[in-house]
């Protein structure tokens, strides 16, 4: 607007300024103009290639899904994640850690997220609000241990735990693309929202 900052206030639905009261923006139209300031990103850089061999956790992972056409509902049958930790100090903890990595990843992929209004307000604030992954939802994980020790590592390991969330979305949406010819586009990939790329809705 091209006005002093302190002219502005918020009053939890619109910003307005005192210098020309007819000026308003939600925080939705805020947000949205501020993710779209464009333009091109320069930069210069250097990377030693011995350290893009040195450390990471590379894997692969695969989700077979299920997905009902009338209702948008994704089923994840089978998981297999094949993941390079290093060493495997402890391979049956290791595995726990994959799997849980997996557990999380799908609570990412379909059920977990913010929701807000047309005022900027968090329509889903606490767990009651959440749908989270139960033991129900979450299907046979197959840890496939790959060991490529770290050589920066005195003990060679690479990060079990954290690593395996991060496929799984990419993963399930990819498996959903197979299905439907269409791609997911956000975070979660609920019913309605599998629904709404498909057409349906």
């Amino acid at each position: 607007w091209g006005v002093p900052v302190e002219t502005v206030s918020y009053d939890r639905v619109v910003f307005t300024t005192s210098v020309d009261p007819t000026k308003r923006l939600s925080f939705r139209e805020l947000a949205a103009q501020l993710s779209a300031t464009g333009g091109p990103v320069m930069g210069r850089g250097n990377v030693d290639g011995d350290v893009l061999r040195r450390g990471g956790a590379p894997g692969l992972h695969i989700a077979d899904v299920e997905l009902d056409p009338e209702t948008g509902k994704v089923t994840v049958l089978r998981y297999t994640a094949v993941q390079d930790v290093g060493r495997a100090v402890h391979p049956g903890n290791v595995e726990g850690q994959i799997k849980g990595g997996v557990a999380q990843g799908i609570g990412w992929a379909l059920y977990e997220g913010c929701f807000y209004g047309e005022d900027g307000q968090l329509l889903n604030p606490t767990l009651l609000d959440n749908k989270l992954p139960t033991a129900m939802d979450i299907p046979v994980v197959e840890p496939v241990i790959v060991e490529v020790p770290d050589p920066v590592h005195p003990y060679g390991v690479r990060g079990a735990g954290e690593t395996p969330i991060v496929p799984v979305a990419g993963a399930i949406a990819n498996a959903l693309y197979r299905i439907t010819g269409r791609r997911m586009e956000r975070l979660p990939m609920t019913p309605a929202y599998v629904l709404e790329r498909m057409g349906v809705i």
